[in-house]
């Protein structure tokens, strides 16, 4: 079967990636025709436009991600779609194009899909929605560590563990574009993509002495912030380079190992562990979000934020794309636009 769209004449019918067991979704999920997904009040129904892959997709399919759901269902937890019909109790209009979160197991997997209504961002026709897609998620972590929970002052030292991932690299962007000076670490193969997105210096953080190289940049003192998505044996090398009076910005475990810090270290250099936890703002106070989005929108339009895509496929190649993303195959973002 193509990936070119619904059979001819059939306006009522959709393509779609389709999970019609739990497992991973480069061996057991499927491509179907499908009846298109009946808007829902507070929803909107929308043309896809773009769809981010992420980690947690492939989590969500196999059964193990943390908001379960039962299959059959189409995956695809965000995107970009074109309103082709607004819910009951919705104010956006057909033809608005928004940026969000996808109703779950009716995703962005499909050329047709369901967004809710409240979390969705209307974004200028200007915006390629590849690029809109690719910052979402992303850079919205960035936002949410760097500038509310870090309050990031301009002219900081911050290192970025983990800098050619997505959420690393945009963590590099918006410290560049805020004015700060960049440590990025990652793998030594990947030193030119850290570089493609503004860092001022790279260490290989698979070497032994990565410690040295960082302290040697900074002549001894340390690094301001440090932002960690990734956790495990990495943040026990990077707490003891946070400098006096600086931050740790806890993002995420990407390591798979939750580490346990020693307080006694934090009392006696006075630095702040800070925990990021972009989700639970939708619950406690969602009122950041607006800030959020309008800022990194704008300059996205601006042409002031540089994501850092590894490629874009089409919809038929979507499962090999996850895999790719799987076995970390992909240096930033990987995308599909149907």
């Amino acid at each position: 079967m193509d990936g070119n769209g619904p059979s001819e004449g059939d306006n009522n019918t959709i393509r779609a990636w389709r999970m019609p067991v739990l497992g991973d979704p480069w061996t057991d999920m499927v491509m179907d025709d499908i009846p298109a997904p009946a808007v829902e009040a507070g929803m909107v129904r929308v043309e896809v436009l773009a769809a981010d892959l992420n980690f947690a997709d492939i989590l969500q399919c196999q059964g193990v991600y943390q908001v379960k759901l039962a299959p059959p269902f189409t995956p695809g937890m965000g995107g970009v779609g074109r309103i082709l019909e607004a819910g009951d109790g919705v104010d956006l209009q057909p033809g608005d194009v928004v940026v969000g979160p996808m109703a779950d197991g009716k995703g962005a997997f499909a050329q047709q899909a369901l967004m809710l209504a409240e979390q969705c961002t209307v974004i200028s026709e200007t915006i390629d929605p590849v690029q809109a897609a690719a910052v979402h998620v992303t850079y919205g972590t960035a936002w949410f560590g760097l500038h509310h929970r870090g309050q990031l002052k301009r002219g900081a030292s911050v290192l970025v563990l983990a800098a050619a991932g997505g959420v690393g690299s945009a963590a590099v962007d918006l410290a560049k574009l805020h004015g700060c000076w960049v440590i990025a670490a990652a793998s030594g193969s990947k030193e030119a993509a850290c570089r493609a997105v503004g860092a001022d210096q790279f260490v290989d953080y698979e070497q032994d002495d990565w410690y040295d190289q960082v302290m040697a940049l900074t002549d001894g003192r340390g690094v301001d912030v440090v932002y960690d998505p990734v956790g495990g044996r990495y943040f026990d090398v990077a707490r003891r380079l946070v400098a006096w009076e600086g931050q740790i910005l806890i993002i995420g475990f990407a390591s798979g190992d939750i580490p346990q810090a020693p307080m006694n270290h934090t009392l006696v250099k006075n630095y702040s562990v800070v925990g990021v936890h972009m989700g639970g703002y939708r619950k406690q106070d969602p009122t950041p979000f607006d800030q959020c989005y309008e800022q990194i929108y704008r300059w996205l339009e601006d042409g002031r934020l540089h994501p850092l895509i590894d490629r874009t496929v089409e919809f038929a190649e979507l499962p090999q794309a996850l895999l790719a993303l799987q076995e970390r195959r992909i240096v930033g973002r990987v995308l599909m636009k149907p």
